[in-house]
């Protein structure tokens, strides 16, 4: 809380929040990020294995064997959300698990799963994108700034 806040509080009041302090349980910050860090390490690992697979025995290129990579990896979070494994891994990894492709495959599936109950139109359909399309329209609007500068330097470059 602010100091600014804390001014206005009555004396009994204050005293409860410093004794609310004290009791929180306090947050293993680097413990977290350690966990955090492994698992989105391991789920990109993953992706570089598949990519690899996808260059050596399919004779891909680098830049085409990503496509395949990536499909997979949504198939893979989705049939582990699909199972509730992937929640588990979320529960433990914490932010390690929002690795974009994984984490946006998990948002759809889990919206998916859950309204399943009120049909495929207004149920699945309606609401698979509530929590994912905030992240469709960030992507396609940074997409056309990226190409307004993009551009705009090849213009000016130009001249």
């Amino acid at each position: 809380m602010s100091n600014k806040k804390k001014k206005k509080l009555t004396p009994t009041q204050q005293e409860y929040q410093d004794f609310a302090k004290d009791i929180e349980p306090k947050r293993p910050v680097l413990k977290n990020c350690m966990r955090a860090f492994l698992v989105g390490g391991i789920i990109c690992t993953i992706g570089q294995v598949f990519q690899y697979i996808f260059v050596n025995w399919f004779g891909l290129t680098e830049e085409n064997a990503s496509g395949p990579a990536s499909a997979i990896l949504i198939i893979l979070s989705i049939l582990l959300t699909g199972f509730g494994v992937f929640d588990h891994i979320a529960q433990w990894g914490g932010a390690g698990t929002a690795v974009p492709i994984t984490g946006f495959a998990n948002t759809m599936a889990s919206a998916a799963i859950e309204h399943r109950t009120e049909g495929y139109v207004l149920g699945v359909g309606g609401n698979m994108f509530k929590l994912s399309g905030s992240v469709i329209v960030f992507g396609a609007f940074s997409a056309f700034v990226v190409t307004i500068i993009k551009l705009l330097i090849k213009w000016l470059g130009g001249m």
